[in-house]
């Protein structure tokens, strides 16, 4: 029992330093620390691959990861890389639908995962931080899309 509080206080830490929860406050992000988890993946490991069905989400705690993208040639492009606190495949977590893209590790990395299933548990039994957990993944969410959309239209011009 001490060795899990003792890791969900670690993961409770990493989630401090993650931007995408930072409207959380400190119980909040405790209680949302029992529903991460925490894994360990080596350089070069896919963490998942496009087209596959989704079920979680990752933040990356330590070392970076990489976005790739097929074009419409099927040429795999690198869109972004991630480093620490930033977090990747936030849709699957919302919908479950096929991962638009695959993400994989450019170094040994440490990535707190939280699954759709940890997620509907966290609803069912701390609904008020489920929610805002929720809400700050759609903001997120938001945020890249209309960045998107601005990058989008300075092509088109």
């Amino acid at each position: 029992m001490q060795e899990r509080s003792s890791l969900q206080e670690e993961i409770s830490t990493m989630l401090i330093d993650c931007e995408l929860f930072a409207q959380l406050n400190a119980a909040e992000l405790r209680v949302a620390a029992h529903y991460f988890g925490l894994n360990n993946v080596d350089k070069g490991h896919v963490i998942f691959n496009e087209g596959d069905l989704g079920n979680f989400m990752c933040i990356v705690e330590t070392g970076s990861v990489v976005v790739i993208k097929a074009n419409h040639h099927e040429e795999l492009i690198e869109m972004v890389k991630l480093g620490h606190g930033r977090a990747f495949g936030e849709m699957a977590v919302l919908d479950g639908e096929r991962r638009s893209a695959t993400c994989k590790a450019v170094e040994k990395s440490t990535i707190l995962t939280l699954s759709k299933e940890a997620l509907d548990k966290m609803l069912e039994e701390h609904p008020r931080t489920g929610a805002r957990l929720i809400r700050a993944i759609a903001v997120s969410l938001s945020r890249r899309l209309r960045m998107a959309v601005g990058k989008l239209v300075d092509h088109i011009e």
